[in-house]
């Protein structure tokens, strides 16, 4: 039997054991950088199938290693990440979380069970490749700094050095059956914003004894748009969004400062570096015009996600063989972020999306919303193509 048909027909066995990882991790979340029972779940799973492993990277990160024939010869990096997020799960189904106000809305919990499935699948095939695989289970994706940047610090892509990771992340958009590929510029980086513009308040009725915070705020949002429009190359991938606005005034109260939180996103680093720099001195240059003063604060946050081309052509064509090609689609750019990004900033990186969607069953939800779930139908691809990936990478 080829190892192609060997790893379908294992992946097709694997279902109902990635189905019961995904539930007990489902029932069980855990948010960024407190993922320790999620870790020790990932850590008894390895140990049952024999996969060496090591602990406590980075946190509660941990790492498999598989070895294959001539071991040395190549290493391939497999990655899922484990935490879940601050959201209290509105769907009524047997494996809700047992947690409330933690629920796993973003799938990594599908993707930590597949990684786990297709652990399995490659234990058993070892001895039918080449080089090795690692097992990366991630802490803390959700939030700054992420764990993919402490990681890396901890040298999880060294000894063995991996040639190149490969990460796959659920997509509610996309029929469950079918997966998703992009060459290059794939997701944006993304800044977190805060403003604070603060003057003299008081009374709304005498608007010409204060600092109108309010108004100078307003200016400063619609000034601040000029760094997309007019700043910015039209063909670079750029947002500014502002998603808060807290003035604690009242009908007749200006109060005496703003906050403004926001977020921008863009795919150029270089461009991102200027926009924060042209940013800043607009909003508070505008605010000492009007009698007011700015603070602007920029926390950076993730970088911009590429998939390097030569790396992601291969994993689409390994995953039209697997699967057929009709069942492989092309990815629209996409401007959310992901802390995968920093892997592709410091090696070859493909990052690919699993569709989940079922609208016959109603499963449809957007990820980081309350009634968010997975078709898991979807987890036999999820484990069989990360292995099917990894071993053809092995003999690329």
């Amino acid at each position: 039997m080829k190892l192609i048909d060997e790893i379908r027909k294992q992946a097709a066995q694997q279902v109902p054991q990635v189905i019961a990882h995904r539930r007990h991790l489902h029932m069980h979340p855990e948010l960024s950088f407190e993922e320790a029972e999620t870790a020790a779940y990932v850590q008894s799973q390895l140990k049952a199938m024999n996969i060496r492993f090591e602990a406590d990277v980075a946190g509660h990160g941990v790492v498999g290693i598989i070895e294959g024939k001539n071991p040395h010869k190549k290493v391939v990096a497999l990655r899922a990440d484990m935490d879940a997020l601050p959201i209290v799960e509105a769907n009524d189904v047997p494996y809700k979380s047992t947690k409330p106000g933690t629920m796993h809305a973003c799938g990594h919990d599908a993707h930590t069970a597949s990684l786990l499935g297709a652990a399995a699948i490659l234990q058993s095939v070892r001895d039918q490749f080449e080089g090795s695989i690692k097992l990366v289970f991630q802490p803390a994706e959700e939030r700054l700094p992420g764990g993919a940047s402490l990681m890396i610090k901890a040298g999880v892509l060294e000894n063995p050095k991996a040639a190149s990771i490969i990460g796959q992340h659920v997509m509610p958009l996309l029929p469950a059956g079918k997966v998703g590929f992009r060459s290059g510029m794939y997701m944006a980086s993304a800044d977190e914003i805060t403003m604070t513009v603060r003057g003299k308040g008081g009374h709304a009725a005498m608007p010409h004894l204060n600092t109108d915070t309010v108004m100078v705020t307003a200016q400063i949002l619609v000034a601040l748009q000029q760094i997309v429009s007019r700043y910015c190359n039209p063909t670079t991938p750029s947002v500014l969004s502002f998603g808060k606005i807290t003035a604690n005034g009242a009908f007749n109260i200006i109060p005496n400062e703003v906050v403004v939180l926001g977020t921008f996103r863009t795919m150029d680093e270089k461009w991102r570096k200027e926009a924060h720099i042209r940013m800043k001195k607009i909003a508070e240059e505008m605010a000492q015009s009007m009698g007011a003063s700015c603070d602007f604060s920029i926390n950076v946050g993730y970088p911009f996600l590429v998939n390097e081309p030569k790396l992601t052509e291969r994993a689409r064509g390994a995953a039209e063989a697997y699967m057929g090609a009709e069942n492989v689609v092309e990815l629209d750019l996409w401007m959310a972020a992901e802390d995968f990004a920093y892997y592709s900033q410091v090696t070859d990186a493909c990052f690919y999306r699993l569709g989940t969607r079922n609208e016959a069953r109603g499963i449809t939800s957007a990820v980081h919303t309350p009634t968010f779930d997975i078709d898991e139908t979807a987890l036999e691809t999820g484990c069989g193509l990360m292995a099917w990936l990894a071993v053809n990478e092995l003999g690329a």
